[in-house]
């Protein structure tokens, strides 16, 4: 058995799986309170390493690619702080820290667990009903039905029509984008066959917009990846962001009188093209259109 207990996280390794639990009180970031205790089996690892450095260090999990929907639906855009599998150790903890990072390796190594990705999730998405987001709303699920309601920030084209309601069997895909510098995030849901035109996600009646303006917006990720896993075929589903993100399909531009959501919406398909959801060619053509209207 081996152990680490830091602020953050609890971490129990006892020769099969690693038990996270996360920490209480102020500090804590809510996206790891809001995903609670994880247990993490050794066949769902690809690896663990402890970075030292002046103030302590860091222990990090490297899970396989595609075991964990939380990380498959954050693709990589979780902040240190928020990644439930990383550990900030203490400076006078370091050496628990390698011992801990000793025994898991060791463990890898004796069991032979591959490192290449699976071809389903090795864990559960977060407990529903699960809450998350901010910015312009709130997004719930109860794992039958997806709930976004909107606060005094959104814009009339979502509060005039109320809450939006829909099952999880209508929903195709799911995008989230935290916020980045000055550009929003973003919580997209895909109905239908995703032909729909995409819209700024300000003004899309099934997507949030993060602003980042609290750390609490992070936690629209846990909705995400709740969904996610509910996703028909989504439990085998190891390709990358293009199959769980919004529809690669450009949508015309918005009006050409409003200058700011034409340039937000260049930096939207940006992000698309970017993380592979737009071709290089549907990229240039979207691009194209909006710049016609500026």
């Amino acid at each position: 058995m081996a152990e680490i207990i830091q602020r953050d996280s609890t971490w129990t390794f006892d020769g099969e799986s690693v038990r996270i639990v996360p920490g209480r009180g102020k500090g804590i970031h809510p996206l790891r309170e809001g995903l609670g205790e994880r247990v993490v089996p050794l066949r769902a690892l690809a690896g663990i390493s402890f970075e030292p450095d002046r103030k302590g260090g860091r222990l990090r999990l490297r899970l396989r690619d595609g075991a964990c929907p939380v990380l498959r639906a954050a693709g990589g855009r979780l902040k240190d702080a928020a990644d439930p599998y990383q550990l900030a150790v203490e400076k006078d903890r370091g050496g628990v820290a390698e011992y801990f990072a000793d025994e898991v390796r060791n463990a890898l190594l004796i069991e032979q667990v591959p490192t290449d990705a699976v071809d389903g999730f090795l864990l559960p998405g977060p407990a529903v009903p699960v809450a998350g987001g901010g910015g312009d709303g709130t997004a719930s699920f109860d794992g039958e039905t997806v709930r976004l309601t909107w606060n005094w920030k959104a814009k009339e084209v979502k509060t005039s029509g109320g809450p939006v309601s829909f099952p999880v069997s209508e929903v195709t895909g799911v995008h989230w984008v935290p916020a980045i510098g000055l550009e929003n995030g973003h919580l997209r849901f895909v109905r239908g066959d995703g032909t729909a035109p995409i819209r700024a996600a300000e003004y899309d009646p099934y997507s949030l917009d993060l602003w980042g303006l609290s750390k609490k917006e992070y936690t629209a990720v846990l909705v995400a990846a709740a969904v996610l896993v509910r996703l028909p075929g989504a439990a085998g589903r190891t390709a990358g962001p293009a199959q769980i993100a919004a529809p690669a399909a450009p949508a015309p531009a918005p009006p050409a009188d409003d200058h700011d959501v034409l340039l937000r919406r260049l930096r939207e398909l940006g992000e698309l093209h970017r993380s592979g959801v737009l071709t290089d060619d549907e990229f240039a053509a979207a691009k194209q259109a909006v710049l016609k209207n500026l």
